[in-house]
Parts: structure tokens; sequence; C-alpha cells
């Protein structure tokens, strides 16, 4: 039995992922959650042999969570599901630990077949995305402009495209509000940016955020 914990924030498409998963006999579903900082702590008690994890979460990003999760040193695999098609984000969580990556427009086979490959000690990443990581790999950074910045530096970005003030940038992602001024000069600086309207417009362009 592959023991599952769902991570999305959204109260709808995790409960159709657990009826999902629960309706299937190799598959179990033993816990839920709706946040980051829970869902490591929900990891650590249940040990689950794998985490369906949003990468948009309401407090830490699914880069950050996969981080801390994979930092428990429990074997645990992590399928991070979005609803964003970037091979940005999916290079980034598989760095950092994450054993797959796959967008929520996938069909329910192919959810079902990603969490069964990670759960036995494999990799998985949606078609499209793969074909894409591929065919970066030859671009420059130029043509992958956000490709220069650090992981910290990419949290904060998206943090303050999608309209959060440093403060609140400071609060989410427990760091100082001089230490988010600092990232946000360096992010500026390195994408010829001048301020977070720039920001903003970079963002959406490159497929990082949703335009609203």
């Amino acid at each position: 039995m592959i023991r599952t914990l769902v991570v999305d924030d959204h109260t709808m498409v995790r409960a159709g992922l657990c009826r999902l998963l629960d309706a299937e006999e190799d598959l179990e579903v033993v816990g839920q959650s709706g946040s980051g900082r829970e869902a490591v702590q929900l990891a650590r008690e249940l040990k689950p042999d794998v985490v369906i994890l949003d990468y948009s979460l309401p407090d830490i990003d699914g880069l950050e969570t996969t981080r801390q999760i994979v930092a428990l040193n429990m074997g645990i695999r992590i399928l991070i599901l979005t609803m964003y098609a970037n091979e940005e984000y999916a290079t980034r969580v598989i760095r950092a630990g994450a054993a797959g990556f796959i967008v929520k427009v996938a069909a329910t086979d192919e959810l079902l077949a990603a969490v069964r490959k990670v759960a036995r000690k494999g990799v998985y990443v949606s078609p499209a995305i793969m074909e894409k990581m591929v065919g970066r790999m030859g671009q420059s950074h130029e043509e992958v402009p956000e490709a220069v910045l650090s992981d910290r530096e990419m949290q904060v970005l998206i943090q303050l495209a999608k309209g959060s003030t440093s403060r609140e940038v400071s609060k989410a992602l427990s760091l100082s509000l001089s230490t988010v001024e600092t990232y946000r000069s360096r992010i500026l600086e390195k994408l010829n940016l001048r301020n977070n309207s720039d920001m903003t417009r970079f963002a959406i362009r490159r497929g990082l955020i949703d335009p609203e």
C-alpha cells in the first residue's frame, strides 16, 4: 500500500485528489493539508510514502516545503502538482529533492502513474515539461533570464510580482525586512528591471505567475 499525503490549499481540489487516490486499491490517503508548514509537520508525524504537493501555497511555497520535508531524512518522496507548466519551477524543485513534477491539466491516469512511479523510487516529469527542460539546455541566460536568480531570489521575485509588500514577503519567508530589500535590489539589477511593476510584467511574460 502506498501511503500518501495530499497538500493543496484549494479545498475542492484537495477533496477530489483524495477521492481519486482512495479509489485505488494500492493507494491510501493518510492525511491532507492546505499549508506548507502543516505539511512538513504532518510528514514528520504520519511518515507517508509520497507527498502530493501543490507548488503555490498560502504560507511557504512548494520549493521551501520540499526542502523542509527532504531535510527530515525520512525517505519521503515528493510529487509536485501545479498549474504552472514552467520548466524553471520543475528544475528547481527537483534540484531541491522532489521526485516528480506534474501539471494539474494532466489526465487522471497520468497522475496515478506518476504517484506509483515516484513511490517506486523513480522520477516523473510531465512530458511537455521534460521537453522544455531538455530544450533549454543549450540556451543562454538571455533566453532564460530567471535562471540567473538564486532560489531565494526567485521566491522573493514571485511574492513581489504577485503584489506582496516587502514586509509581507519578510513575514511569509521568515526573513528580515532588510534582507528582503537586499534581495529585491539584486533581482532588479540581475534582470535589468526598475521596480515592482516591472517584476510583475516580467513574471507574467515568463509564465511564473498568472495574469490577473
